[in-house]
């Protein structure tokens, strides 16, 4: 059978980047990473990664920062019978202004806009996360 001439856009296996591994026993606290993807996993690709929260408490991102190119962030329930109840609480700061998500939510954090700390205020079933930077390399400027 001959090779597939687009396989190599079909990403089935995380490629988590190097630089995000030593955050992972911390992530693992929390969170079960899924996929990601950037223009190292295939080349020309802006960045995304999934995950599923499954616990209530801190996050990684527990500092704000900034990016320097738009961001989309979202989190979804996984109830497919009741869509919008997002099963948990999520609080996450845009700028300086406390956004309390209950509901499936789509964010998009235009380029330099501070946002973070992200907390899990409350968890009752594994709730989808995602985020697309739109470059390639997921880079973020934390703020002092």
């Amino acid at each position: 059978m001959a090779e597939s001439k687009y396989g190599n856009y079909v990403i089935t296996e995380l490629h988590e980047p190097e630089s995000r591994k030593q955050f992972a026993p911390a992530y693992a606290k929390y969170a079960q990473r899924i996929l990601w993807m950037d223009k190292n996993v295939v080349p020309g690709a802006i960045n995304m990664n999934t995950s599923w929260y499954l616990k209530a408490g801190p996050t990684i991102d527990d500092k704000p920062h900034t990016h320097d190119h738009d961001e989309i962030i979202g989190f979804f329930s996984n109830d497919a019978s009741n869509p919008h109840d997002l099963g948990g609480i999520v609080e996450i700061y845009l700028e300086d202004e406390l956004q309390i998500i209950t509901k499936s939510s789509m964010i998009f954090v235009p380029a330099g806009m501070v946002h973070c700390p992200l907390y899990l205020r409350r968890v009752d079933r594994p709730i989808f996360h995602f985020t697309v930077v739109l470059d390639g390399l997921y880079i973020k400027d934390e703020i002092i």
